[in-house]
């Protein structure tokens, strides 16, 4: 899978983060490194939106600002989470195209279950009308 990555603070987290994705084989894009959060969130966004990736990862110190920049682009629908459980929800329900989650809270261990979740779970058509429904209301 191709994933777009962002952050707005390069730290240990993120690089392990990246060299686990790829051990996976996925394609990996940094988009930012050590960006403001509000254009950390928005090149992610951005990268899905256009189909240069198929999800995005993103990060800030709580995961909420770059989630805001990021649910600013047409097309995407990020998810704060804060567990594999509300990641594999956001993936299910939502089809959220985008995981955003804090640098300070978050363990690397937290962090690896939380994308394995996101990325491993596929979206459940049966959902598809209210997914629909969210984005006419975006318009």
């Amino acid at each position: 899978m191709r994933v777009a990555l962002a952050t707005d603070e390069s730290t240990a987290l993120v690089a392990s983060l990246r060299s686990h994705l790829e051990a996976k084989g996925h394609t990996v894009a940094m988009v930012a490194d050590g960006t403001p959060w509000p254009e950390a969130g928005a090149a992610v966004g951005r990268a899905v939106a256009q189909g240069k990736a198929e999800v995005g990862v993103v990060w800030c110190t709580t995961g909420t600002g770059v989630s805001i920049a990021a649910n600013k682009v047409h097309g995407v629908r990020a998810a704060l989470c804060t567990d594999a459980e509300t990641a594999r929800g956001a993936r299910r329900w939502n089809d959220a195209n985008v995981l955003a989650f804090g640098l300070r809270l978050t363990t690397e261990q937290l962090a690896r279950e939380m994308v394995d979740a996101f990325l491993d779970t596929p979206f459940d058509e049966s959902e598809a009308r209210l997914v629909e429904a969210l984005e006419r209301a975006a318009t």
